[in-house]
């Protein structure tokens, strides 16, 4: 539908006049569509344990890794089919879900498919044949097609070059860690290169530069990014929510729980409300290897989460969330993170304060030494602020409130600003910051608040046996993380989590040879 032209010197006035008119078969196609927009959906997300190629990286022949791939894939085939039974619109599953993470560059090969970019237009299970051997993909298709479900999962791509290209690995390809998406006819809509690798993804090249994938659906538009994405720089995390305005993250992880600040659960959801975004998560289930916490989170707080280190067993997790989560009654507005911290004094009374490291980064700390109190805590540009009452003080616990200002720079280099009141793993001090699942004091209310030289804060609030605490808390737009009411539980940690990326280094990508 065109607009009527402008009035021109030509024209009869009347031609001015003249409606839009839209032919009827489009009046019926665009009412079609709005009446098929959903305003809500049913996410599903499968923890999976996955079968690994074995305790050390072996070459295998292209049919054996095959063979282990369909195993992996016949359990997810399970919880897809399942989670279509319950009505599930879209399915998330994790990152190396198909065949694990023991490998080096040359035994990770035979796993690896020729992943073609998605607007050739293909859909896999309808032409097996087009590009080359792809079972893989033709079975993922196929799995959407048959239950009628978008499927997101994460496999190898490989890409041959040669010396004309500069980068171009000695061996001649590149290997990608990457995320692919099927919609409910099978046809192949999204591919996603691994953008930020894990330090031990030595057998993974980096793409060139950070995609920026999304894709639309009836129920919203989605962004696809894979594990230390959300962590170590800003793209293409932050872009996909603020220039491309998605509206759920879908997010194939195997993340290794890092107490007391980067547990899955703590800190996805935290990065959901922080950054008010729909955010799918789904991790690899191996307990033993700190690897567990999948969940389904919103602006608003944790819709269902799963985090267990008792069972062997994957878990399927399904729930209904908004579409449009910017649209709805109980979006978050924004807030300005250091506004009330910037203007409270120093109201610590006089106390020593002592360092102490939380994944080898040096914390600032100062012990809470009564049962209720007001503290602060500074380091470099950073003043963390606690208002806090325990129900009782323990003399068997001791808790510390700290901060950090400072580069990162373990397993990836990144700046960080944290505000964190915390349980110290034992009365020593020195164990402060030290990993600790289980405590016992009860908070009735906590207010926490820093100085904070960025915008990009995720408010965390972990409870004994690491668990979440949705309902229990809010985000003031003042800045403030505080408590509702008395919380359910014992306190593990309450924390402000800054990334401030416009001070990282440069991305490895343009650091290395």
């Amino acid at each position: 539908c065109r607009q009527a032209p402008a009035l021109s010197k030509q024209q009869p006035e009347s031609a001015a006049m003249v409606p839009c008119q839209l032919p009827t078969f489009a009046v019926f196609l665009m009412a079609a569509l709005k009446a098929s927009a959903l305003d809500k959906y049913t996410a599903a997300v499968y923890e999976h344990s996955v079968i690994l190629t074995g305790a050390v990286p072996k070459l295998v022949a292209p049919e054996d890794a095959l063979k282990l791939m369909n195993r992996n894939l016949d359990v997810l085939e399970g919880a897809i089919k399942q989670a279509a039974g319950q009505g599930a619109h879209i399915i998330v599953t994790p990152e190396d879900g198909i065949y694990g993470w023991v490998f080096t560059r040359q035994t990770l090969y035979p796993y690896l498919e020729n992943i073609p970019d998605p607007q050739e237009n293909w859909n896999p299970c309808l032409e097996p044949e087009k590009f080359g051997s792809t079972p893989v993909q033709v079975r993922l298709s196929c799995m959407a097609k048959k239950y009628s479900i978008y499927v997101v999962a994460n496999m190898g791509d490989k890409k041959p070059c040669n010396s004309s290209d500069p980068k171009c690995p000695s061996d001649g390809r590149y290997q990608h860690n990457t995320d692919v998406v099927y919609d409910v006819e099978g046809k192949f809509v999204a591919r996603y290169h691994k953008y930020n690798l894990f330090a031990t993804e030595t057998y993974f090249d980096y793409p060139k530069e950070p995609e920026y994938v999304t894709f639309n659906t009836s129920f919203g538009t989605f962004g696809v990014m894979t594990c230390a994405d959300i962590l170590n720089f800003g793209e293409p995390a932050v872009s996909l929510v603020e220039k491309f305005k998605v509206d759920t993250i879908l997010y194939p992880t195997a993340w290794t729980n890092t107490l007391p600040l980067l547990d899955a659960i703590q800190f996805h959801s935290a990065w959901a409300m922080g950054m008010r975004v729909n955010f799918l998560s789904a991790n690899i289930h191996k307990p033993a290897l700190g690897l567990t916490g999948s969940g389904i989170y919103a602006p608003d707080g944790p819709k269902v989460y799963y985090y267990n280190t008792e069972t062997q067993n994957g878990k399927l997790l399904l729930t209904e969330i908004d579409a449009h989560p910017r649209l709805s009654p109980t979006y978050p507005p924004p807030v300005n993170w250091s506004l009330y911290a910037s203007s409270v004094k120093n109201i610590s009374p006089e106390v020593d304060v002592f360092t102490a490291a939380i994944y080898f980064d040096n914390f600032t700390f100062a012990k809470l030494s009564q049962e209720a109190g007001n503290y602060t805590v500074c380091q470099k540009d950073v003043c963390c602020h606690l208002s806090y009452k325990m129900a009782e003080k323990r003399q068997d616990e001791a808790y510390a409130l700290g901060a950090f200002d400072g580069l990162h720079v373990i397993e990836g280099e990144y700046y960080l600003q944290i505000c964190t009141l915390l349980k110290c793993k034992s009365t020593d001090l020195k164990t402060c910051g030290q990993p600790v699942d289980s405590a016992r004091t009860r908070f009735d209310f906590f207010s926490l608040s820093g100085t904070f030289n960025t915008n990009y804060v995720f408010p965390e609030v972990l409870l004994t046996g690491n668990q979440l605490a949705p309902g229990e808390f809010q985000v003031l737009i003042d800045g403030r993380l505080i408590s509702n009411n008395s919380i359910s539980k014992p306190v593990l940690s309450v924390s402000l989590f800054g990334r401030w990326y416009e001070k990282d280094p440069p991305h490895p990508q343009f650091t290395s040879p």
